[in-house]
């Protein structure tokens, strides 16, 4: 019994803390285009500002993907979730005192930089304390609660003023690090530390061609996922005016989409379980979100609720999200898993620096419609390709390391 309780509270306070990672992360989305007025930035102006900012808060997105992960497996899950949790507090309560893009800039780095550590060193935590039965529906029930923080950042959005929505999500992840602390490190994190072997290396993480291959398979299997949430959902005032419909809100956008994100993680989840395998419940949702894409935009003059309905669709087919962040943390040893649980979401969360450049360079010439258009179809294809080649981890057991490569290793 006290076991299912320290279970059932890591679960709970995990599902917590990835409510407030989503509502931080998605407040510029929701926040984009009232912020970048108020700061003085023109319409016209306001996507190519409105992508710079994105972009660099993916960045601090980045690097602090790295840094989390490897402390993560270095130093603890729970240390790695302190140190993050505070600084994208921290962050987002600066985003609200800021009086130039300049400085709009800086702190998104911040906020970014912190938001990294979440995710990652949430999922490790979970997995390692559930039971292999049990594991990837508490998976599911982190990302499925944790995803609503994207409906609460659109909600925020329509009551509050910009500032306001920001000094909330501060004060929110302030909140939850007192949370954090009646939650116990993992014990297969302790068994690994007492043992010689290398933690959260970068060198061991890629020094074989299959932990390599893994490794890409995963980030390319994400990058659906973050194309529709980073272009379509993110910039979705702009494509709706494209496709005739220019009384399209982002904050309403958002709210929809991760309603039907936070449906489509537990659906997905649940499938996982049922189908015994997280590559056959991808692959479906992988299906599923480029035909509703394609729809999209064959849409001509939607109104405002059609074109909030594939919002809340798409929204759904990209639910595969948890399941895959599950399986990158089933595919490597505890000695490895934090970085690769971490590093993994947010290198596909970062790989909206390289979308949304191609996306700026392509638009001009063959329009918001078709540019989308190659850049949705060429991520799917991608994805699907590595999906097919990953191996399944349902039945995965997570107690054992990574050790360094023999002479004949690849």
């Amino acid at each position: 019994m006290p076991g299912m309780q320290r279970s059932s509270r890591v679960v709970v306070v995990s599902a917590l803390g990835y409510f407030v990672d989503v509502l931080d992360l998605f407040l510029f989305n929701a926040v984009r285009q009232s912020s970048l007025r108020d700061l003085g930035v023109s319409l016209a102006d306001s996507l190519p500002w409105g992508m710079r900012l994105l972009n660099v808060q993916m960045a601090g997105v980045l690097v602090g993907a790295f840094v989390w992960g490897i402390l993560g497996d270095r130093l603890g899950r729970l240390r790695a979730l302190y140190g993050s949790i505070l600084l994208y507090s921290l962050g987002t309560l600066a985003n609200g005192l800021v009086d130039s893009v300049e400085a709009y800039a800086v702190c998104r780095f911040v906020a970014g930089f912190g938001l990294a550590g979440e995710l990652g060193s949430a999922i490790a935590l979970v997995c390692e304390t559930l039971p292999q039965e049990k594991r990837g529906l508490g998976t599911t029930l982190v990302a499925g609660f944790g995803l609503c923080g994207g409906m609460c950042a659109a909600v925020l959005a329509e009551f509050l003023s910009w500032r306001a929505c920001y000094f909330v999500g501060g004060a929110a992840g302030l909140a939850l690090l007192l949370l954090r602390t009646s939650i116990p490190e993992s014990a297969l994190f302790l068994s690994a530390l007492r043992r010689a072997t290398k933690k959260g290396s970068l060198r061991l993480l890629f020094s074989t061609s299959s932990r390599r291959g893994r490794f890409a398979k995963l980030l390319l299997v994400g990058l659906p996922v973050w194309f529709v949430a980073g272009l379509v959902i993110a910039f979705s005032p702009e494509l709706a005016t494209a496709l005739g419909t220019p009384s399209i809100l982002a904050a309403r956008s958002v709210f929809f989409s991760y309603l039907g994100v936070a449906l489509g993680d537990v659906l997905c989840g649940v499938l996982s379980q049922r189908l015994r395998s997280r590559r056959a419940a991808m692959l479906l949702f992988l299906v599923l979100l480029l035909g509703l894409f394609l729809a999209l935009l064959q849409l001509d003059r939607p109104g405002p609720r059609a074109f909030y309905a594939m919002c809340f669709a798409l929204g759904i087919s990209t639910g595969y999200w948890a399941v895959l962040v599950t399986t990158a943390a089933e595919s490597f040893g505890t000695n490895l898993r934090a970085t690769v649980a971490t590093t993994i979401p947010n290198l596909v969360r970062g790989a909206t620096i390289p979308l949304t450049f191609l996306y700026q360079h392509l638009f001009p010439t063959l329009g918001i419609g078709s540019a989308l258009r190659l850049l949705g179809v060429s991520v799917c294809v991608l994805a699907v390709g590595a999906l097919w080649q990953l191996p399944e981890t349902y039945h995965a057991e997570l107690d054992y390391l990574d050790e360094e490569p023999h002479s004949t290793d690849g």
